[in-house]
């Protein structure tokens, strides 16, 4: 038995060496043949071109090139390779279109020597043999023999003109077949890149043209500038922009408003304490600024995405809870049926059509039982869905999806991009991405029990502002009795001071901004506006007219949370400050975003109230709750 089985593995190498000895041998011989044909070596070289001449034409050195690398390849692999692969079948189509191109070229230049043939085969055979005798020193031989049977062919069926259309399309077909990509996808990346750098050079070219323009204007200017004396040049750099009557003229910037106050404060100090925190609010804030070139808004890939959430089990009881539903309803003898399903990311809404003559409060009345059906901890019915004749069902899913800040930008970057205080709110029901904008609220009053996600809420508000707008076009001003939610944001530019954290010194802070906005009042009155994007379309015209550098105003924020910890502590100057701003901050560019757990009246009045209605509710304890926050139930 040993001895067969050392017989076997005997025969087995032999023939292995054999098989790996011929395919050696033969790429050695194929390899020698190619040398010796593209090198013309001798009266075998010649022979070898004459040959590969007779098929090929003027592309006969692309046969000894593709034996060049075959020999390679069968001494390296001990193999045949695949001459049916992808990339080889581009490369025949390409040769083919190669030779027919080649022959159609031959036989237009014969035509115009007055040489030219029907035949085409015999036409090429007759101009080989010519070469062979000697006859012509530099014959042209196109495409070859199989040149001439694919344009003989071809000319019969295409005539002149389509068989270079053949030509054509043949090596669009054989650029797919070797890149493997669909001609859609090249041609369009192509055109994008195209469109993208006449884009590039046609807003270069334009920045060019307003260069040259300002400096022509420039130039004008100096010339018909007539000198003045220093005094009458100074007073008038230390004249306002703002050109308003004899009796007032207030500048458009306003390092330190709180200079009138500063008597009242220090008469308002009693203890130490008090002293220090009336002493640091009184400090001058900056609520403009020039624009800062330099500064770059922060890229999305500093924010991170979430993990894929698997909603595999809601999907596939999608179907089961249509018809738990319409049964339901059959036991009660309501006739309705289910039509659309949305699922999104933490709830999922059925749209339930009634038949004609059922009432919509019999379906309303039905809570419990479908939420026993569906075995659902809350379902909430919506009746009538606005704008549809049907009712929504809402189902919380089991398994929420989680919905990232920075996907919700990516989305609201697309569109509105010149909307500064444009803010993502999350997707709705349907999946689709929800903003708002902060200056059409105008203010925003953020609600629900604790740990129910305000405070997250009011984080993505101001990653969102700080991902899309500068310093000088929004400022923020917040206030945080809790003194670990917001004072992360201790030193962004966008500040107009510290995260304020003790009660008295916000209320010392709210009434700088209420002043502010006394102050901006008096330019709109001044300038004939009417509100904060008038003022600014103002001052642009004046520095084009003038050449000035004059600040635009800037968006104020202000952000308040926990503002029931704010009010127990100093009710009376907050409650009398949010009231001001909540009535009359709206064209000023100054807007509130309250959060609190209730807005009870002994928290938020009946006129903050009435002011703000713009609301976002979380999650609470009750019925009554969501009624106090949204006026409904939720």
């Amino acid at each position: 038995m040993a001895k067969r089985k050392r017989q076997k593995k005997s025969r087995r190498s032999k023939q292995h060496w054999k098989e790996a000895f011929q395919f050696e041998l033969l790429g050695l011989t194929m390899l020698a043949i190619s040398v010796i044909a593209m090198a013309r070596l001798g009266l075998v070289g010649k022979t070898l071109v004459f040959i590969a001449r007779f098929f090929f034409g003027e592309w006969y050195m692309l046969l000894f090139v593709a034996l060049f690398i075959l020999s390679f390849y069968i001494i390296w692999k001990r193999a045949w390779p695949s001459f049916t692969h992808r990339i080889l079948l581009g490369l025949y189509i390409i040769v083919s279109a190669l030779l027919l191109l080649s022959h159609e070229t031959l036989f237009d230049l014969l035509s115009r020597r007055g040489q030219f043939d029907p035949s085409i085969i015999r036409t090429t055979w007759e101009l080989f043999w010519n070469e062979v005798r000697g006859e012509s020193a530099n014959n042209d031989l196109g495409g070859g023999m199989v040149g001439a049977f694919f344009f003989a062919a071809s000319y019969q069926l295409f005539d002149k003109l389509g068989t270079k259309w053949i030509c054509f399309f043949l090596f669009i077909i054989g650029a797919v077949f070797i890149t493997g990509k669909s001609l859609s996808e090249t041609v369009g990346k192509v055109v994008i890149i195209i469109a993208s750098f006449l884009k590039e050079q046609w807003l270069a070219f334009v920045a060019d043209i307003k260069q040259w323009g300002g400096k022509k204007q420039g130039r004008k200017r100096q010339k018909t500038r007539t000198p003045q004396p220093d005094k009458q040049h100074d007073s008038t750099e230390e004249e306002p922009i703002i050109q308003e009557g004899e009796t007032l003229s207030p500048p458009p910037i306003i390092s330190d408003f709180t200079a009138a106050r500063s008597n009242e404060i220090e008469q308002e100090r009693e203890q130490e304490n008090a002293e220090d925190i009336e002493e640091e609010a009184s400090g001058p804030l900056a609520f403009s600024e020039m624009e800062n070139i330099d500064y770059q808004l922060p890229p999305l890939e500093l924010l991170h995405l979430p993990k894929q959430s698997n909603q595999a089990k809601d999907h596939a009881n999608i179907y089961a809870n249509a018809r738990k539903l319409e049964k339901t309803f059959q036991s009660f003898g309501v006739k309705a049926k289910v039509t659309q399903v949305h699922l999104g990311p933490a709830v999922t809404k059925y749209e339930v059509y009634p038949d004609v003559g059922v009432k919509v409060s019999k379906i309303v009345s039905l809570s419990d039982d479908l939420a026993l059906a569906l075995a659902a901890k809350d379902i909430r019915i919506e009746a009538p869905i606005p704008g549809k004749s049907a009712i929504g069902i809402e189902v919380p899913n089991e398994e929420i999806a989680t919905v990232s800040l920075r996907e919700v930008l990516e989305a609201i970057d697309h569109y509105k991009h010149e909307a500064k205080l444009l803010i993502p709110l999350g997707r709705d029901i349907s999946g689709e991405v929800v903003a708002a904008e902060l200056n059409k609220m105008p203010h925003l009053l953020i609600a629900g029990a604790t740990g129910s996600g305000k405070s997250v809420c009011i984080n993505g508000i101001i990653v969102s502002l700080l991902m899309r707008t500068k310093p000088h076009e929004v400022k923020l001003m917040m206030i945080d009795p809790k003194m670990v939610e917001l004072s992360v944001y201790n030193g962004i530019p966008h500040l107009l001071a510290p995260v304020v954290t003790n009660p008295k010194k916000a209320s010392q802070a709210l009434k700088k901004v209420v002043q502010e906005m006394e102050r901006r009042y008096e330019l709109f009155s001044h300038t004939g506006t009417r509100n904060i994007e008038g003022y600014n379309e103002y001052v642009q015209r004046h520095n084009q007219e003038s050449e000035g550098k004059q600040p635009l105003l800037p968006y104020i924020v202000v952000i308040i949370d926990e503002l029931a910890d704010l009010m127990m502590v100093a009710s009376s100057d907050v409650e009398d400050s949010i009231t001001r701003l909540a009535q009359m901050a709206r064209a000023a560019g100054i807007h509130l975003i309250i959060a609190t757990q209730r807005p009870s009246v002994d928290v938020i009045t009946g006129v903050i109230k009435a002011n703000i209605p713009s609301r976002i509710a979380f999650s609470v304890s009750s019925q009554t709750d969501s009624r106090t926050i949204l006026d409904m139930g939720g």
